[in-house]
């Protein structure tokens, strides 16, 4: 054995034997209490009590070594987490289940000692326990008369004691009568004083009586002679012997119980099985064979499958339920009535004939099983014990034993309730033995995976969010949260969607009034008020956020919380009206890109991390308190859109995930300035602007390239391109791939162009069209030129003529990014 297992071994083995003994003297308690009435008073010796108590020590057994296997597995792995044993082991690379192993062996050795002890041990105490009990039973109590009442406790005699003397035992005022002939009160003693002693053997009692008179008839009435002799005998001193009979306990030799069910082991068992299931089935038999021949039986073979292959053919008759007249028809149904009544009796008649022998049987099934059930027990106990130790990571008597005990409850009363109904016969023997290790080890198994992969178990503030999000449901029953969103574009409509098929109660939509767009100025709607229209909500579209009007509306709704994406900033009359605050959700995360943009300005920035933040509003601009953020990575080729659809569903869960948590009065909030990290520099996230829309080629070739990805699809980035003689046209680049090194130069020699300058225009014409930057090129893969549709870069070329031509104006993005990012 290695000093490792040798060390857990030992760990666990005192605890276990510790625990056994403290588990039996518990147990013992209670089973000395259920007989106490049964032993107290009759004058037990100290070695016939100890007897008894062993063999009730030894029933018990079966009932300790599961729940001490619990605690000590508890104990034992909760004592190792506490003091960091559990850590040093596993930074050593020893998993918890190495660790556990040599336990699972010990676990498997007291399993079969379990065994042997249920079937040989515990069969062997039963036996003695009936013995002693039936031999407690037959011992009388001890003599204790009271004064001033009259005490039959001895037979064939009644006494009367007027009073006692408590030091001397001397008694006062004696009447003694002597009922030994069965002849009524015909003989009665009175004394002045008297004593009481009894022979050590507790055979017979002996009176000394003092200063008193002996009263007796010596006759019998008869209905000739009616009159009585009458016989009297004064005495200063007086012996009186009184014999007495099982007042003095009598041990039996041998026990005598050994064909009660709990005093068989399993040979027994089965032998006895088998006896009851062969008088079970001779009684069938006879039964069956007598009722065969019985006149309510019309046709005696309908019973014998064997003699019939097709038993309906039995009752297949041309007048089969025909009758001549109504009579006839009558007495046929009173004669089927009586000929069922006869039947039925038969069937109860054999009911209560065998139905000893069926809960015998029934009992005797339960008990064979119930050997090996409480064997597994100590195994599973263990799979529960130890697991809990691991996760809980504390091994005293506190509230990882109060848990450990539960399970024990549990698994207790799962198990009495399943023997009761199997013995009843509600459920199989099976079944009721084995329903609590059905219940039992999968939770074993549970906490077994839980503890091997280091999850958390029964957390406290696991626990407090449970019951704080159960006190809202059922609150929620009662009065829903009235919830009023705000919101404008298409990104604004997964949160509203998620709220609306949760059951949330949106009372009101706040949104931009319609404006007019397009060629013909036609009135258009935002997305968010569709959706609203569309599943009736309510719809404000205020012009101003202060108009009286509004607020009065706004107001009127009631609402308890109002929840803010994508919409304009609020002054503090509108966000501080909800008793439960106003929170918003940010595509960024805050405290970084604080502003109008951040999805555009993330990607623009080239960086390679976002996410979504939801934050209680205050007086300032995307400054209140964060309450929760999500990340999201972003590759080389996201463009705003791509980041916008991911943020929208991360965003959409942000704000259920929050608005419970806020109802629930379940969230934190930290300030922004706690996520900022050592010196980093906070990007802020402004409006997009034409002028950062127009492309400078003078930048970076990853600049450029970042810049079309931070404003793909919309609004989109664009260059502007002119050649001598020719109209200048607008083009919105989409998408597009860096060149650099040697692609760069193969693109140039293909052009045939040696050099170029940034904005110059690099295209053979008919497969590639790029723009020259600072540091290599781009080559477009994704545009649209003003006036029509948008395009990939084969179709432009099929219609793009004189190409090299052109040359790119130079635009202003390269300042406009330069100020926001070094400000």
């Amino acid at each position: 054995m290695k000093k490792l297992d040798r060390f857990i071994v030992t760990s666990f083995i005192g605890p276990f034997v510790a625990i056994l003994f403290v588990v039996i003297f518990i147990l013992m308690m209670q089973f000395l209490w259920v007989y106490i009435d049964e032993l107290v008073g009759k004058g037990l010796g100290v070695k016939i009590l100890a007897e008894f108590l062993l063999w009730g020590t030894c029933t018990i057994l079966p009932l300790a070594l599961p729940l001490s296997t619990l605690l000590a597995g508890m104990m034992t792995l909760g004592q190792m987490g506490e003091n960091n044993e559990l850590i040093a082991l596993k930074a050593a690379g020893i998993s918890l289940t190495r660790v556990i192993t040599p336990l699972i062996i010990i676990s498997g050795l007291i399993s079969i000692g379990a065994f042997f002890t249920s079937n040989d041990l515990v069969p062997l105490a039963y036996n003695k326990i009936y013995t002693l009990r039936d031999d407690i039973g037959k011992t009388k109590e001890e003599i204790k008369i009271p004064s001033g009442t009259f005490y039959d406790g001895i037979e064939g005699y009644v006494l009367r004691v007027k009073s006692r003397n408590e030091k001397t035992g001397m008694l006062y005022g004696l009447m003694v009568y002597d009922h030994s002939d069965n002849k009524g009160n015909n003989n009665l003693t009175l004394a002045d004083s008297g004593i009481i002693k009894m022979s050590k053997a507790k055979d017979y009692l002996t009176f000394k009586l003092f200063k008193g008179s002996n009263y007796k008839e010596t006759n019998s009435w008869t209905y000739r002679d009616t009159s009585f002799q009458l016989q009297k005998i004064d005495f200063d001193k007086q012996a009186m012997v009184i014999p007495l009979k099982n007042y003095a306990f009598k041990q039996s030799d041998t026990a005598r119980f050994g064909d009660q069910v709990k005093a068989m082991n399993l040979t027994q068992l089965f032998q006895g099985k088998d006896s009851l299931e062969r008088t079970q089935s001779e009684s069938h038999n006879k039964f069956l064979s007598g009722i065969s021949y019985e006149d309510c039986i019309l046709f005696g073979k309908q019973l014998d499958s064997a003699a019939v292959k097709d038993p309906a053919k039995n009752f297949h008759d041309k007048n089969y339920l025909k009758w001549k007249n109504d009579n006839e028809k009558i007495m046929a149904f009173q004669r089927a009535e009586a000929n069922a009544n006869e039947f039925s009796g038969n069937l109860n008649q054999l009911k209560m004939e065998t139905f000893s022998s069926t809960y015998i049987l029934r009992r005797t099934k339960v008990e064979m099983l119930r050997k090996f059930a409480q064997a597994l027990a100590c195994l599973i106990m263990f799979f529960i014990g130890a697991p809990l130790g691991a996760l809980i990571r504390k091994g005293g008597l506190g509230t990882p034993a109060i848990i450990s005990v539960l399970f024990f409850v549990l698994y207790w009363v799962i198990d009495i309730t399943g023997t009761k109904l199997a013995r009843d016969g509600a459920v199989s023997a099976a079944l009721g033995v084995s329903i609590s290790t059905l219940v039992l080890f999968p939770t074993g198994m549970f906490l077994t995976w839980k503890a091997v992969h280091d999850s958390t178990f029964m957390n406290t503030d696991n626990f407090g969010n449970w019951w704080k999000k159960q006190k809202s449901r059922i609150m929620s029953i009662f009065r829903k949260t009235r919830i009023v969103y705000m919101g404008t574009p298409e990104f604004a409509i997964a949160p509203l969607d998620a709220l609306m098929k949760n059951n949330y109660k949106i009372v009101g939509v706040v949104t931009t009034a319609d404006k007019p767009s397009g060629r013909g100025l036609k009135m258009n709607e935002c997305p968010v008020k569709k959706y609203a229209v569309e599943h009736g909500i309510p719809v404000l579209q205020p012009e101003k956020l202060k108009d009286p009007q509004f607020l009065k509306s706004l107001k009127d709704l009631k609402a308890d919380m109002f929840i803010v994406v994508a919409f304009r900033m609020l002054p503090e009359e509108v966000w501080s009206m909800p008793k439960l605050g106003t929170f918003n959700l940010h595509a960024a995360l805050l405290p970084q890109y604080r502003g109008a943009a951040p999805i555009n300005w993330a990607i623009i920035n080239g960086e390679h991390l976002t996410g979504a933040t939801t934050f209680m509003i205050d007086k300032d601009i995307d400054t209140g308190g964060i309450i929760l953020r999500q990340e999201l990575r972003i590759s080389d080729t996201d463009t705003a859109g791509d980041i916008h659809d991911r943020l929208m569903e991360i965003g959409a869960d942000l704000v259920l995930r929050t608005a419970e948590g806020i109802i629930e009065k379940n969230v934190e909030t930290r300030i922004q300035r706690s996520f900022i990290q050592g010196s980093e520099v906070l990007m802020p996230a402004p409006k997009i602007t034409k002028a950062l829309c127009f492309i400078d080629w003078n930048d970076s070739v990853s600049r450029i390239y970042n810049l079309i990805r931070g404003l793909s699809p919309s609004p989109g980035a664009y260059t502007e391109l002119t050649a001598e003689g020719k109209q200048s046209m607008q083009m919105k680049i989409f998408m597009a791939e860096k060149i650099y090194g040697n692609g760069y130069e193969e693109m140039k020699k293909a052009s045939g162009k040696e050099t170029v300058h940034p904005g110059d225009i690099i295209s053979d014409g008919k497969t590639f069209f790029a723009f020259a930057a600072s540091d290599g090129a781009l080559s477009v893969k994704d545009l649209q030129i003003s006036g029509k549709k948008r395009m990939g870069i084969k179709n432009f070329l099929a219609g793009f003529r004189d190409a090299g031509k052109y040359m790119a104006v130079p635009g202003t993005s390269k300042s406009e990014i330069d100020k926001i990012t070094m400000k």
